[in-house]
């Protein structure tokens, strides 16, 4: 009598379905009697009668954060520009609330982020939550200061 080794893979042979009454599989291959499930190409997975299904009914998350954080993007030029239409003052901080209460921004964001796109020829004091590197060395350059806030 010879034992099995449990260390070596056992192959188990595959079941050849529809290859007559003897292989216990024949004649309807598992696939019970008639109707749609019996046909080749059938794909009703989430199929419910004509009911509205699962996940159309669940409200749609995925891979949209429920608490996103809006981030308001500002190039140095678009500051520039708003300073010699004089909306903005070179003399007062330029932060968020002071954009929100001149109506620059919508009051959605809750962070803004300095960009360097453009050139700027005015001294500027800004408080952000973000800024890019030409950003900052535009206006350090000018001997502006721009600070950034810690979370």
């Amino acid at each position: 009598m010879t034992t099995l080794n449990t260390t070596s893979q056992v192959k188990i042979k595959k079941i050849r379905v529809g290859r007559g009454i003897g292989s216990g599989k024949g004649k309807t291959a598992g696939r019970g009697m008639k109707g749609q499930k019996s046909r080749s190409g059938v794909a009703i997975k989430s199929f419910e009668g004509g009911q509205m299904p699962l996940y159309r009914r669940l409200p749609k998350r995925g891979f949209n954060p429920l608490k996103k954080v809006k981030i308001a993007k500002i190039n140095i030029e678009k500051l520039q520009t708003l300073i010699e239409k004089n909306i903005l003052k070179t003399d007062e901080k330029i932060d968020l609330k002071n954009l929100i209460k001149k109506n620059i921004l919508n009051k959605s964001y809750k962070k803004i982020k300095i960009l360097g796109t453009g050139n700027i020829n005015i001294k500027l004091d800004i408080e952000a939550d973000f800024s890019s590197k030409s950003a900052r060395e535009k206006i350090e350059k000018l001997g502006g200061k721009i600070s950034i806030k810690k979370a």
